[in-house]
């Protein structure tokens, strides 16, 4: 049975939260709703958060006379292959350092915390990719991220959480440190494992500094760049004003169309992965 303070306290939680989510969800119903109005309705100001005078227009001239088809190619490279190295890897660094007997793991754990706090700089990063010969390749991108450290200690806490009495039983059995972690460790980390796949995937996805400052082919830019362009330089819109389907369509429309465009793939995945997102979170952060 709940107190009073404790009902008051839930109360105000929730008008929080809710403020909160209605706060992070109107702007984007706005955008959805101008990307899918009439012309008429954007230039004359009536659209709010819902679409007056429906059309796709925006999204057809879109498709049709820009890069982003290209651009949503790059986007998805980028962030497949970049989740799958950066997965691995930290699952490589976690795992050793998870292990009890597992010779310096507390230097090596103190060497990867050090790297939180410094680092060596933008120009010398730039520097050694450049000697590397990453300049212009998206391996400019996955090199220096390849393992978060805070995601590394999340699943290295994770690991230690799984009792030892497996890795015993294991041993018994004849199980080797491969076998192990492949078919006892990775199958009772799903949640972890999705949990910090969602985090790479988001960081990959939304990668915009380090690609404009590494890659300088504008055929591998990805999303995020493209759209920035399109709003803040509106280079995508000129390339449009010369296709017929323009002079119908208002730039705020064709903006408001990329911004979905970019949004939606990520708000498309998170469902399927939102069963494993809390409980890898929880459990990854409050064990050891």
């Amino acid at each position: 049975m709940r107190t009073s303070g404790e009902k008051l306290y839930h109360g105000i939680t929730g008008i929080v939260l809710f403020i909160a989510a209605v706060s992070c969800l109107l702007p984007m119903l706005h955008v959805l709703a101008v990307s899918l109005s009439s012309p008429h309705a954007v230039t004359s100001g009536i659209v709010t958060l819902w679409p007056r005078g429906w059309t796709l227009e925006s999204y057809t001239l879109l498709f049709r006379g820009s890069k982003i088809i290209t651009a949503l190619k790059n986007s998805i490279t980028i962030t497949a292959i970049g989740v799958v190295l950066s997965m691995a890897f930290t699952i490589m660094a976690a795992y050793p350092l998870s292990r009890s007997y597992f010779y310096c793991r507390r230097f090596f754990t103190m060497a990867a915390i050090f790297t939180m706090l410094f680092s060596g700089g933008l120009i010398p990063t730039y520097l050694l990719l450049k000697q590397l010969g990453l300049i212009n390749t998206y391996g400019a991108l996955w090199l220096p991220g390849l393992i978060s450290t805070f995601n590394m200690l999340v699943m290295r806490t994770y690991f230690d959480g799984i009792p030892d009495e497996l890795d015993d039983a294991a041993r018994i059995d004849g199980c080797g440190e491969w076998r192990y972690l492949l078919q006892v460790v990775l199958p009772l980390s799903l949640p972890v494992i999705a949990t910090l796949s969602v985090f790479y995937a988001v960081g990959y996805w939304n990668a915009f500094f380090s690609l404009l400052i590494y890659i300088h082919q504008t055929d591998k830019y990805n999303l995020t760049v493209l759209v920035q362009q399109m709003i803040q330089s509106q280079s995508l819109l000129q390339e449009l004003n010369a296709n017929d389907m323009q002079a119908s369509m208002t730039p705020e429309g064709i903006k408001t169309a990329g911004v979905v465009v970019m949004v939606i793939p990520m708000l498309a995945v998170y469902p399927f992965l939102q069963k494993y997102f809390m409980k890898g979170v929880l459990i990854g952060a409050v064990k050891g």
